[in-house]
């Protein structure tokens, strides 16, 4: 056996015996992540964590170490955006030719 062949008998042994420790720490690390994105990339983010964990629940050719997919809670409501440089409030008046003051 080689050193991938090795490596790949003791990964399929950690995910059998620690597969729910892992999916919760991948759990965590993409609310980490989707918190320092602000909800930018959640979509993505939930796609690399299903894509982890069905490439760690099929190492040993079976689907049994990862339970199904939790559910996700809704991401917190954004603030409402703020207008950028050059674009006026709404509710203030930019008419150059109207009264001053």
């Amino acid at each position: 056996m080689g050193f991938l062949d090795d490596a790949k008998k003791q990964l399929t042994k950690a995910v059998d015996d620690h597969g729910d420790k892992i999916r919760d720490g991948l759990d965590k690390a993409g609310d980490v992540a989707d918190k320092k994105t602000k909800g930018k990339y959640t979509d993505q983010i939930a796609k690399g964590k299903t894509a982890a964990t069905g490439a760690l629940d099929k190492l040993d050719g079976k689907k049994d170490d990862f339970a199904e997919e939790r559910p996700k809670p809704s991401p917190p409501p954004r603030p409402p955006s703020k207008p950028g440089p050059g674009v006026s409030d709404p509710g203030t008046p930019t008419d150059p030719t109207g009264p001053t003051g």
